[in-house]
């Protein structure tokens, strides 16, 4: 089995970001529904946590900061979680139910190096 890393994004302008208490309960109860199928079928590593939407970009050996949002991406990472699957296509099948493709959304899948 080899380890992979989900990245949930939803484009920047996207109409569909959570903008109530109940938009949240629901789509955090088909999250849940969706992490338990995950792990009942062997999948779910790390269900890793949700992420703020600011934040900070370093480049050029520390000479570049950007803060975010970051005007030169498209899309809004939300999140991440580590899944194990035999491949790069039984992963990408796996991200197949992810409730963020239900708005809009999609899960980069990202295979992870052992080192």
């Amino acid at each position: 089995m080899s380890e992979f890393l989900y990245l949930y994004r939803l484009p920047a302008d996207s109409p569909n970001m959570p903008d109530s208490a109940r938009n949240m309960q629901e789509r955090l109860q088909k999250w849940t529904a969706w992490f338990k199928e995950l792990e009942a079928r062997g999948h779910l590593r790390t269900m890793g946590h949700p992420l703020e939407s600011g934040g900070t970009v370093v480049g050029e050996g520390g000479r570049t900061v950007h803060d975010g949002p970051y005007a030169e991406s498209k899309d809004i990472v939300l999140g991440y979680s580590v899944v194990q699957a035999r491949d790069l296509a039984e992963a990408r099948a796996a991200a197949g139910g992810c409730p963020i493709l239900g708005y809009g959304g999609m899960v980069e899948v990202r295979p992870i190096r052992q080192m």
